[in-house]
């Protein structure tokens, strides 16, 4: 069986995120929700609305958002409603805050510590998805991909107190570690049910690497120079893809986002994620034609992955085909 692509681009631009998405060869049916992070009110980092109103016009989508379960300016509808629109988001497009009017339970029966998923009531009115990600580091989970996006992200207040938890919405914050990454893998399993292939497609931007979230008020500076726009129909892949861009990078300020990622344990959930068949750790990338040769590229099969660990196979290979180079990585050991 070939490893699902993921298509990568240097261009940080709008434009390119289109791009990136209209590479999946893939139309998304039906209603689309596009799945973006609406920014904590302070945070210098976040996606800005006008950098994905193409891509959002493209698919005909309904930007979509849910409520959070920490104090700040989007932890009840009113006042998310309030940054939603301080931030520019219903100027560009309708927005749908998923959990306005309650939530729905997802069974996730192959959970390895929840078997529950609760996002937003509106949530099951859309027939596929567009899953935006600003990729970043995260004080919590060590970093920030398409998974916690569509776990985190599209889960309710209340069903994101249950994940942190782990299931017990007491605990929330003092969750073991283990226990909070392995809830959001299965958080995502239920999500990759509900939108499988053919009804989900998922970008992300490398782009104000910071250690901190979009969720920070006031987020760390980026240490290390963006990287690009990739693009896959596999949350796993394309997550396991700009862990490896990171980490293969020759950007001396990737010290940070790595200590960072590795503080928190943070490459558990595509191990888990994984393990639960939300997709695959193998993957082939692919350079978007057009696109001039670039390090980062050069790099990701160079000694990738936690402190270059030599269980990180990658086969170094970078040939022409189809008329666009491609990079294929194995990661099978990880």
């Amino acid at each position: 069986m070939s490893p699902v692509q993921v298509f990568f681009t240097p261009t940080i631009a709008p434009e390119a995120v289109v791009a990136a998405y209209d590479a999946l060869g893939l139309t998304l049916p039906g209603r689309v929700g596009v799945k973006v992070h609406s920014g904590e009110v302070g945070n210098q980092n976040f996606t800005r609305p006008d950098f994905v109103k193409p891509v959002v016009d493209h698919v005909g989508g309904i930007i979509v958002e849910a409520n959070t379960a920490y104090a700040g300016g989007r932890n009840s509808t009113a006042k998310h409603w309030q940054t939603l629109k301080r931030h520019g988001w219903t100027d560009i497009a309708q927005v749908d805050l998923l959990d306005e009017d309650g939530e729905v339970e997802w069974p996730i029966p192959s959970g390895t510590r929840i078997h529950t998923d609760f996002v937003g009531s509106h949530l099951p009115t859309y027939d596929s998805l567009l899953v935006l990600t600003h990729f970043k580091g995260h004080p919590m989970g060590g970093f920030g991909g398409a998974l916690k996006n569509i776990a985190i992200g599209l889960a309710s207040a209340h069903g994101k107190r249950y994940i942190h938890g782990a299931g017990d919405t007491v605990r929330l914050f003092r969750t073991a570690q283990d226990q909070f990454l392995d809830a959001m893998a299965d958080a995502s399993r239920a999500i990759v049910d509900h939108f499988p292939p053919g009804r989900a497609a998922y970008v992300s931007v490398m782009k104000n690497l910071s250690v901190d979230c979009d969720c920070c008020a006031v987020a760390e500076d980026p240490a290390m120079a963006d990287i690009g726009i990739l693009s896959s129909t596999d949350p796993v892949a394309l997550d396991q893809a700009c862990i490896d861009l990171v980490y293969g990078s020759a950007d001396p300020g990737r010290t940070a986002l790595i200590k960072r990622i590795e503080s928190k344990q943070g490459l558990r959930i595509l191990e888990t994620a994984a393990a639960l068949g939300v997709g695959s750790r193998e993957y082939e990338l692919v350079r978007l034609e057009g696109d001039p040769h670039n390090q980062a590229v050069e790099h990701v099969a160079v000694g990738s992955g936690p402190g270059a660990n030599p269980r990180n196979q990658a086969v170094e290979q970078v040939s022409e085909a189809n008329g666009v180079e491609t990079l294929a990585g194995s990661y099978s050991e990880r």
